[in-house]
């Protein structure tokens, strides 16, 4: 029996389960949500023409393989899940005893708790919509009301489906995304395929003179590379669960090498073929530019792959932004940021339950909110400052850890490249609609910094902490990995002895 029990006890922990394909499909899984399918017409209206509009989408994907492959190199020399997050405590935490912890905390702070759950909300809700499209036809009497109480109804089966499968096993994850990012290349597939068929039957009038009504204003062309930019974000997905990657310092660099390039192509092409088909203004004014297109392109039996494609595609998505941002909250834990009880694993699934379901929590609170965009509006910018702040920490890591393993290193020019992409893309959308939200988004990051200074720096402790995670450990059957252990034991070795040290008590203590 003691030997049965120390074996299980060794191999407690996340595992590497994720290979080079689903290291791939992750990153296009997250990349590709419904965007693409739904609405990809802000940078095409703001660029004012179909040629210039394609460089747009060009350029920003190249732009966006350069922070892909900044990331690598950070993903090598701090080989441990959650991406930025973890980068900030290597490169900013030996800097400064108080604020050199706080950029960390602070980036769990706006994922964990508002923007990824808002997201996947989002995105489930967006599921659900298209979900339900092919069998409107039999419901031709059912009130918008019950409707918009039937979606939302889908969508919160969705989201429990998504978090049931996060719970279950990385393999199942593994599986279910894998098959959602096969449909969901191929509904992009049968875009292009249809538009290279429409193309060849000599309907090419609309793209004629590609280069006639290109904007002129630098307002309009920053915000269409804006607009195209923020289409692309997701590129750091792989490196937000290194830990569970094979062989990490090599599929991480060759995930981003494929999946980035490859969503690049599809961009850029699927996005020809729409404007081949759907003039400028009918393209600007659809609510579903895919579907609108599928009318006129595809027969009525085929034109329904495209709705049952875009469910597929946002459910992978929905799938793999909570398998994420678990991970993120697994490391904040076992860093003290969170709650220690989600850096526990339950015992026999391998997987931060506690951590899962505490994501699956706050989706469901915010599909019950319903119109949650501007939530994500005045928390999404942030995603950019911890953007740029993970290159300002791979500038500082090429001087505090020259000797660090490093399979490639990017040039330096890259990172300030990116620093440079991520001001702008912090400022733009200030400067183009100065609104209340951004202030509010202060007052947030605000609040995280008082929580950070009471209960993560200060520490202060009660009986209620330590009663919810007995609590937590009954429920979620979650037991403290071995990852989990090991840190603290490295953080009690690095510590300086209370006699030795000039920093107070509360700053010492495990």
């Amino acid at each position: 029996m003691t030997a049965v029990n120390n074996e299980k006890k060794e191999t407690v922990g996340l595992k590497r389960e994720l290979g080079l394909f689903s290291a791939v499909s992750l990153i296009v899984a997250v990349m590709i949500g419904s965007g693409i399918f739904v609405s990809p017409t802000s940078a095409l209206e703001r660029s004012g023409s179909i040629g210039f509009c394609l460089i747009i989408w060009m350029v920003c994907g190249f732009l966006s393989l350069l922070g892909a492959l900044a990331f690598a190199e950070l993903s090598a020399v701090v080989p441990r899940s959650g991406a930025e997050y973890a980068y900030f405590i290597d490169a900013f935490g030996p800097l400064h005893a108080y604020f050199g912890q706080l950029p960390s905390f602070i980036c769990s702070w706006v994922y964990v708790t508002i923007l990824r759950p808002a997201e996947v909300a989002v995105v489930i809700l967006t599921f659900a919509d298209y979900a339900i499209q092919p069998f409107i036809t039999l419901m031709p009497d059912i009130s918008p009301e019950s409707m918009q109480m039937l979606k939302k109804l889908i969508a919160i089966m969705g989201l429990a489906i998504v978090t049931y499968v996060n719970l279950s096993s990385v393999k199942l994850y593994v599986k279910i995304q894998n098959t959602c990012t096969i449909l969901k290349v191929a509904a992009c597939l049968l875009i292009i395929a249809g538009g290279i068929y429409w193309l060849a039957k000599g309907n090419t009038e609309l793209l004629n003179n590609p280069f006639r009504g290109t904007t002129s204003s630098p307002g309009n062309i920053a915000l269409a590379f804006y607009s195209g930019l923020w289409a692309y974000d997701g590129w750091t997905s792989a490196t937000i669960v290194t830990e569970e990657v094979k062989k990490p310092e090599i599929n991480i660099l060759r995930s981003i090498l494929i999946a980035v390039p490859a969503i690049t192509l599809l961009y850029v092409t699927m996005n020809l073929m729409y404007m081949s088909v759907l003039p400028i203004s009918e393209m600007i004014s659809s609510n579903a530019v895919a579907v609108s297109w599928a009318n006129k392109v595809l027969p009525p039996w085929l034109a329904i792959a495209i709705p049952l494609g875009v469910a597929f595609s946002t459910f992978g998505c929905c799938l793999s932004l909570q398998f994420g941002v678990s991970r993120l909250c697994y490391v904040a834990g076992r860093e003290g940021h969170v709650p220690r009880f989600f850096s526990f694993v339950h015992y026999s699934k391998m997987t931060p339950a506690a951590a899962v379901a505490l994501q699956g929590i706050l989706a469901f609170f915010c599909i019950l909110v319903g119109n949650i965009i501007e939530l994500i509006e005045f928390a999404s910018f942030l995603t950019w400052v911890f953007y740029g702040l993970a290159m300002i920490a791979l500038i500082i890591m090429r001087k505090t850890k020259p000797d660090a393993q490093r399979p490639y290193a990017v040039p330096i020019a890259i990172p300030w490249l990116v620093l440079f992409i991520a001001i702008f893309l912090v400022i733009a959308p200030i400067i183009k609609e100065p609104s209340p939200k951004y202030f509010f988004a202060v007052i947030f990051i605000l609040i995280g910094v008082g929580i950070y200074h009471f209960f993560v720096f200060k520490k202060v402790k009660n009986n209620f902490s330590e009663k919810l995670t007995y609590l937590v450990q009954i429920l979620c059957l979650v037991v403290p990995s071995e990852e989990e252990s090991d840190t603290q034991n490295k953080k009690k070795e690095i510590l300086p002895s209370p006699e030795k040290s000039n920093l107070p008590n509360s700053e010492i203590k495990n």
